[in-house]
C-alpha cells in the first residue's frame, strides 16, 4: 500500500455527535465505531470517502473533507469488519433485529422471561404508593423556578430507566428531598436540555445532582448534557452517574467532579 496522499474522507463533528450509531450502523467497512458515546473514525484506511454515512445521521455531524490520509484499503477494512466481499444490500426486516434507522439504541429485542407461578410469589412486595415528590416530571415541561427544585436532590432520568429498572422507586426515589425529572437527550434538542438544566442548576442550587441512563450509545448524550450544564454554571459539583442495562440491571456507577468548571 503507498503512502499518504490527499483524497476525500469523513469528517465527523463530535460537538453535533449524539453518539446514536446509525453512522456505524451504515458504514458497511466498519469505519466508524461509537467510542464513549461518540462517533469516531477507527482508521482512515477503512473510509473510502464515498459517504454512504452522511443521510443516516440526524444531527448533520458528517461531512466529506479533502485532507492528507492513507489510501482506502478495501481488503483491510472489509477483514475487520468481518466481510470477505461487499454484499448486495437486503432490506431490512423486523427479523433481523433492528429498525430501519439502524440506531443500537433502537435495536429490537425480545426480553421476555419465562416466569413461574413460584417465581411470582417470591416476588418483593410493591410500595403501596407512589414516591413521586414533583409534577411534572418531564423536564421540558417543569418550571425552571419550582419551588420544589430549591436544594433538592436533583435526578436526572433517561425515560426508559423507570421502565427498564424493576425496582426503580426503590433505588432512585427512596430520599425524601429527591426530585426526579425526565427526558430522552435523543428525541428532544440536546442544546434545549444544556440551557434548561443549566438555568435549574444556578437558581435552585441542588443539594445533589444525579443521573440515571440507559446503557445504550445514544443515552450518552445526557451525560455529556449535565456535564455541560454544569460546566455553564461554573459552580463546584459532584455527579452521580448510573448506568442501566436493557435487562434491568445496573451496570456501573460512578461520581464526576467539578472544581470551579474544570472536570476533576
Amino acid at each position: 500500500m503507498s503512502g499518504r496522499a490527499t483524497r476525500k474522507i469523513i469528517r465527523i463533528d463530535e460537538e453535533k455527535c449524539d453518539g446514536c450509531g446509525q453512522c456505524a450502523q451504515a458504514c458497511h467497512e466498519g469505519a466508524i465505531r461509537i467510542v464513549d458515546g461518540k462517533a469516531k473514525l477507527v482508521s482512515d484506511s477503512y473510509c473510502d470517502g464515498l459517504g454512504a454515512c452522511i443521510g443516516e445521521c440526524p444531527r448533520g455531524a458528517l461531512t466529506i473533507e479533502e485532507r492528507e490520509a492513507a489510501p482506502f484499503d478495501e481488503a483491510a477494512a472489509l477483514a475487520q469488519a468481518g466481510h470477505s466481499k461487499k454484499p448486495e444490500a437486503a432490506p431490512k426486516s423486523p427479523e433481523a433485529g433492528s429498525l430501519g434507522c439502524g440506531c443500537p439504541g433502537s435495536a429490537m429485542r425480545d426480553l421476555r422471561r419465562s416466569q413461574t407461578s413460584d417465581t411470582l410469589q417470591n416476588r418483593p412486595s410493591e410500595p403501596t404508593e407512589s414516591r413521586l415528590s414533583n409534577w411534572p416530571v418531564q423536564l421540558r415541561l417543569v418550571p425552571e423556578n419550582a419551588p420544589y427544585l430549591k436544594g433538592a436532590d436533583l435526578l436526572i432520568a433517561a425515560d426508559c430507566t423507570a421502565f427498564a429498572h424493576p425496582d426503580f422507586y426503590r433505588t432512585f426515589l427512596s430520599g425524601p428531598n429527591t426530585v426526579c425529572l425526565v427526558g430522552c437527550p435523543k428525541l428532544d434538542d440536546a442544546q434545549w436540555y444544556v440551557d434548561k438544566l443549566a438555568r435549574i442548576i444556578e437558581v435552585n442550587e441542588p443539594a445533589t445532582l444525579s443521573l440515571v441512563r440507559m446503557e445504550v450509545p445514544c443515552c450518552g448524550g445526557m451525560t455529556r448534557i449535565l456535564e455541560e450544564a454544569i460546566r455553564r454554571v461554573g459552580r463546584d459539583a459532584a455527579l452521580r452517574i448510573t448506568t442501566v442495562g436493557v435487562r434491568g440491571d445496573i451496570l456501573d456507577r460512578e461520581t464526576k467532579t467539578w472544581v470551579f468548571g474544570t472536570n476533576a
